[in-house]
């Protein structure tokens, strides 16, 4: 005692709360409790309504099973679309065709993970870092899904994984499944990273996915080739370094209306980003030989031109 965190429904506020509170109070009254407090934290969830947008009731017929839910989508389906309906605190309701998104995602995993395995790289002596465009989106969801987890925004931590599995379809160029059960993606020639860049990114996104889909990332463990629980498992640490952007977007305007948007490199310097922008085509129509009064630029958002 105290306890680090209590997360408990509203309706629990006179049943358990407020009685185990009182009970400490004594306690601490006593001597026989060091802290003055039984909770160093409460949390409230919020309620999940039936589809109708009504509380759960069995009067109301509105109530759903998870045993059904479970029989249809599986445990990990389940847990992750009760995290992802919104915020912890939210008061949210139920939609039992939604939950097909949450099973799309893990089966996207699942398809992914089956990639790796046929890549036939296992674990021992395959520890290289990811290389090349997954790498920044890679630290980017790990920095964001350990944030998210200790501050209990569990909806925006599943979020900011489905955006990096879409990234590594994407880098990778591994065919999207487009059936609910294809034989698996398809690697084609001369595409994607490495594969051991691959291997590593992947056993990153199990181990951030585990605590909201254990079951499915227990089995993706193993079949990595892991003889002991990733329970035993480091949590992913990101490095600040591989989130600093090498190129960023500048937004052009010319005599304050914008006219493009350039890529340019982070630490481009003020004469080459006037070069730059004199010569995409949308820019030097509209200053067309104009003599430039002013070249004004905000760091790494805007560049202005007044002619």
């Amino acid at each position: 005692m105290p306890v680090d965190l209590y997360i408990g429904g509203a309706e629990h506020a006179v049943l358990h709360l407020l009685y185990a509170r009182f009970w400490h109070k004594v306690l601490h009254d006593l001597k026989l409790a060091s802290a003055p407090e039984p909770f160093l934290r409460l949390v409230n969830q919020g309620l999940i309504l039936g589809e109708d947008g009504e509380k759960m009731s069995k009067s109301r017929g509105n109530v759903v099973n998870p045993d059904d839910v479970i029989e249809a989508h599986g445990a990990d389906a389940f847990r992750c679309y009760e995290m992802f309906l919104g915020p912890l605190e939210a008061v949210k309701p139920w939609s039992t065709r939604s939950i097909d998104g949450i099973d799309r995602f893990l089966n996207r995993v699942w398809r992914l993970g089956e990639v790796v395995q046929g890549s036939g790289l296992g674990v021992q002596g395959k520890t290289n870092a990811p290389s090349g465009p997954t790498v920044r989106k890679l630290h980017e969801t790990i920095k964001r899904v350990t944030e998210d987890i200790e501050t209990l925004r569990l909806n925006t931590a599943i979020a900011a994984m489905m955006e990096l599995v879409n990234a590594m379809y994407e880098t990778l160029d591994v065919s999207p499944p487009r059936t609910p059960n294809p034989p698996g993606p398809t690697r084609r020639a001369g595409a994607g990273e490495p594969r051991t860049s691959l291997h590593a990114a992947f056993k990153t996104l199990v181990l951030l996915l585990a605590p909201f889909a254990p079951h499915l990332c227990e089995e993706l463990w193993e079949r990595l080739g892991h003889r002991e629980s990733l329970a035993h498992a480091a949590w992913p640490a990101f490095d600040p370094a591989a989130l600093a952007a090498s190129e960023i977007q500048m937004v052009v305007q010319v005599n304050g209306k914008v006219r493009a948007r350039l890529t340019v490199p982070a630490e481009a310097t003020e004469d080459e980003l006037r070069r730059s922008a004199l010569a995409d085509p949308q820019v030097s129509k509209f200053v067309d030989g104009q003599p430039i009064k002013q070249f004004i630029v905000v760091p790494k958002r805007l560049v202005n031109i007044v002619v």
